[in-house]
């Protein structure tokens, strides 16, 4: 059975980790930490837990949705002071535990969750960017929207420095395909490479890593092409990609025209013949979603990982 290993945060982590379940294969999801916005931020200020949000997620995308669907939902809900029940679940658990990872173990359990789902690290730290300009931006959710689009982002790392969970380290160096979901780029998927031994781990393992581009740019990537992503994911990791799945799916001028006027553009596929690109209509239109309008397909994004 094939192991697989997803490191990300965010939507994208989410749709991939939807498809992925619906196959026999062993999956642990490595989530970032450096989330310090919203619900998770406020938790995170207050109890000094590890950020819950996209450990929550995970949770309710490897979740059965149909034996668990009620308690997907219940880790879903959102009060109107903007909490979510599944981060007010994970913080009890936290107190109740004394630890955030043994929290998030028996979150899962609660789920029934296929799989696992772990923090890339349980160390408390701050994620700090550097724009090429020399601007500093303190926090995960001021990067999110950091929107100079003249300068990009030079640098990032975490203060105090964060060092690799064992148990996430462990599920790194024995897996058999290591999937970089998109999300983010310098919010929710290199903050994972900036933790100290996830490169070392990453090069240790003889797992494929394959990398699943991102659909859009946003603040701090508004002018970056496929090959500028993947040349950042390079870097920060540490490691060659084995293969790389990018969407080609033809879209409507509607959604063209809403991401243009939140200052997004479609990733541009600049990377040629590149032996090692995997091209195919990966995405599809969410016209019922108000966040989101385009997203990646579960079951085909998923076929294709497990078809590598």
């Amino acid at each position: 059975m094939q192991k697989i290993v997803t490191i990300g945060g965010g939507t994208g982590h989410f749709q991939i980790l939807r498809g992925l379940k619906n196959y026999e294969c062993e999956i642990t999801a490595i989530v970032s930490m450096s989330d310090d916005g919203g619900s998770s931020g406020r938790l995170r200020d207050e109890y000094g837990i590890l950020p819950p949000g996209d450990v929550r997620q995970c949770m309710i995308a490897l979740a059965s949705e149909s034996e668990s669907k009620i308690l997907r939902e219940l880790f879903g809900y959102r009060f109107k002071d903007g909490h979510n029940l599944g981060n007010l679940i994970i913080t009890a658990l936290t107190s109740i535990y004394g630890d955030s990872s043994a929290a998030i173990k028996e979150a899962g359990k609660l789920l029934k969750i296929k799989g696992r789902v772990l923090p890339i690290t349980i160390d408390s730290s701050i994620l700090i960017g550097e724009s090429e300009n020399d601007e500093i931006i303190r926090g995960e959710s001021r990067l999110d929207v950091f929107s100079n689009l003249q300068y990009k982002i030079k640098k990032i790392y975490h203060e105090p420095k964060s060092f690799l969970y064992f148990e996430a380290g462990e599920a790194i160096r024995k897996a058999d395909k290591i999937i970089i979901c998109p999300g983010d780029l310098y919010g929710s998927i290199l903050p994972n490479f900036i933790v100290e031994g996830v490169p070392k781990a990453l090069q240790e393992s003889r797992g494929k890593k394959i990398y699943v581009v991102n659909l859009f740019t946003k603040e701090g990537t508004y002018n970056f092409n496929a090959s500028d992503f993947l040349n950042e994911v390079e870097k920060y990791s540490g490691v060659e990609m084995d293969k790389i799945i990018i969407n080609s799916s033809k879209l409507s001028d509607e959604v063209l025209n809403k991401y243009l006027s939140e200052k997004s553009k479609l990733v541009k596929d600049d990377l040629g013949d590149d032996l090692r690109i995997i091209r195919g209509e990966f995405a599809a239109e969410y016209l019922s979603e108000i966040k989101t309008i385009l997203r990646h397909i579960p079951e085909r994004i998923a076929r294709e990982i497990i078809a590598v």
